[in-house]
């Protein structure tokens, strides 16, 4: 690990209980629904700083969809929550495939520059294959 960054960093707000991700009744088959947030904030488990970017959720419903002011609830709770984005991501995609239960999913997280370096993370999910091909 980087100098100075802990396991107890890496590991922050993985666990943090968050508010309930709720969903109404699907009544369409095969298609894609896109959410875009464009100002998704969290907090540096290390520095305390904030993070800034935009999360592009794409998903595949099957029975149920993603109400979205619970959506934007969940959300709202990450930005006092000291997480990497990396993690950040990883869990939220999770949280949203344990309340939808989706055909496929994916979760892209587009963060502000810092210090001159632009990072993306991408985490998907595919009912056939689990998270990432696990």
């Amino acid at each position: 690990m980087a100098k100075g960054y802990t396991e107890r960093h890496a590991k922050r707000g993985i666990d943090a209980k968050m508010p309930e991700i709720e969903t109404w009744k699907n009544q369409f088959p095969s298609y894609e629904i896109t959410i875009e947030v464009p100002e998704y904030t969290s907090v540096c488990p290390k520095t305390g700083l904030p993070d800034f970017g935009l999360l592009v959720l794409r998903y595949t419903p099957d029975r149920k969809c993603v109400e979205l002011k619970s959506l934007k609830l969940y959300l709202l709770e990450y930005r006092n929550l000291g997480i990497f984005y990396e993690n950040a991501i990883n869990k939220i995609l999770r949280d949203i495939v344990k309340a939808v239960d989706p055909v496929k999913a994916s979760l892209t997280g587009v963060f502000n520059s810092r210090g001159g370096i632009n990072c993306s993370v991408v985490a998907s999910y595919d009912r056939e294959t689990g998270f990432g091909g696990e």
